[in-house]
């Protein structure tokens, strides 16, 4: 079957999304499957194109064995709410081009958010003859909504409208968490149509491992208990937890807090950390999924954390899997779905969200208990190496794709 993947974000980008569509399309070739990419020149997160894709509209490139077609993107840095609307129905309109370069196609795979590229949808439907799948990561604009980062009613409404509208014109929805099926289902949308594509991990390369000693040395952090978050800092996130925990915590300096990546929040999580004068933080930017793993050899907890909000019951952050995959207890903080994984893993604790205070003392016992550490990485470890392995899940997505696709 030729598929054609249809995102906004993609390799070289590091990312949960991007993590998971190149996972994704990896798979589908091993499965037997033909797959081209349409995506934009690369710029996520920094809204910075390197210099081997600047002053180009279109560029095609082989990788992996996959054909990509990468289009012009207008690329824009954190926040500036209207220029984002900009960056996002550019490539809406370059990708199109890319669509029409792809040559014939069976299916279209279409990442969502930005909830715009179903316009880049539709239009792929019509050219290509191939009914789609909405693959849907974010239930934009809801979440968006939750938390106050829109509030402009009439945008609102629109939004709404043409999510709907996408929604009924997509052959599948496909989605990462059993939180957002639920809601799929209450706006009366057929069980049968939706597909269940959640977050996975590839064991191999998370796997336990030695410290990375030459890493440690780099980042003068030999000797130290590491507590490592890795991923996005975004506003649901609600890192000020762990900030306030390490502020707690900087009478043991022997316990320093290692972040890992970007986001929009990540220039004030900085500047909080210089206002506390904390010395035992440290920011580092995203990594290439290659080397990710070299960090998470010199953690000693991992950590995820979520601020408090409704639609946090039916999240699964990225980081749980690597990070249980990698042989370390894992400290959760936040509720729903993500927490219900950890629990049934055994592979770490799940604290109450915004509690700075318990995530401190919860730090400082895991230390002192090396032995209930060790049981807890071995736990999480294999329970999302038979539960979360990423051939597995692409494996039975594939085998859900033909009840509800005709091709």
């Amino acid at each position: 079957m030729r598929i054609l993947l249809l995102t906004q974000y993609f390799w070289p980008e590091t990312g949960a999304a991007q993590v998971r569509l190149q996972e994704l399309a990896q798979g589908l070739q091993k499965f037997g499957h033909e797959v081209t990419v349409v995506t934009a020149f690369p710029n996520h997160p920094t809204g910075i194109i390197p210099p081997e894709y600047r002053g180009k509209l279109f560029q095609r490139e082989s990788w992996q064995g996959m054909t990509i077609i990468r289009t012009w993107v207008y690329p824009v840095q954190r926040g500036r709410f209207w220029l984002r609307l900009w960056n996002y129905f550019s490539f809406v309109l370059s990708a199109m081009w890319g669509v029409v370069r792809s040559g014939p196609q069976d299916l279209i795979v279409v990442e969502s958010p930005p909830l715009f590229i179903g316009f880049t949808a539709l239009f792929a439907k019509l050219v290509k003859r191939a009914p789609y799948i909405f693959n849907i990561s974010d239930l934009w604009p809801e979440s968006a909504v939750v938390l106050g980062l829109v509030t402009n009613r009439k945008v609102i409404r629109l939004a709404e409208g043409l999510e709907r509208y996408f929604y009924r014109k997509a052959a599948m929805l496909s989605t990462q968490t059993e939180g957002i099926i639920a809601s799929l289902v209450q706006r009366g949308i057929p069980q049968e149509k939706i597909m269940f594509l959640p977050n996975g991990v590839d064991p191999e390369l998370f796997r336990p491992r030695p410290p990375d000693k030459l890493l440690a040395k780099q980042l003068g952090l030999e000797g130290k208990y590491i507590v490592l978050y890795a991923g996005t800092m975004g506003y649901a996130h609600g890192i000020e937890t762990a900030l306030n925990a390490a502020e707690i915590l900087r009478e043991h300096p022997e316990i320093y807090f290692l972040f890992v990546g970007d986001g929009s929040e990540r220039p004030k999580l900085e500047q909080l950390a210089r206002d506390k004068g904390l010395t035992n933080v440290k920011f580092i930017d995203f990594q290439p999924i290659e080397q990710i793993s070299r960090y998470y050899s010199l953690s000693s907890l991992n950590l995820s954390t979520l601020r408090r909000y409704s639609l946090s019951e039916g999240v699964r952050p990225s980081k749980v899997f690597p990070g249980l995959a990698s042989g370390k207890p894992l400290v959760y903080v936040g509720e729903g779905e993500g927490a219900k994984v950890v629990e049934a893993s055994g592979g770490g604790v799940v604290l109450e969200p915004e509690n700075p205070e318990l995530l401190a003392q919860t730090i400082l016992r895991l230390k002192e208990e090396p032995e209930v550490c060790s049981t807890m990485a071995a736990k999480g470890r294999e329970y999302v190496t038979e539960n979360y392995a990423w051939p597995k899940l692409i494996e039975k997505w594939l085998e859900d794709l033909p009840k509800g696709v005709k091709i």
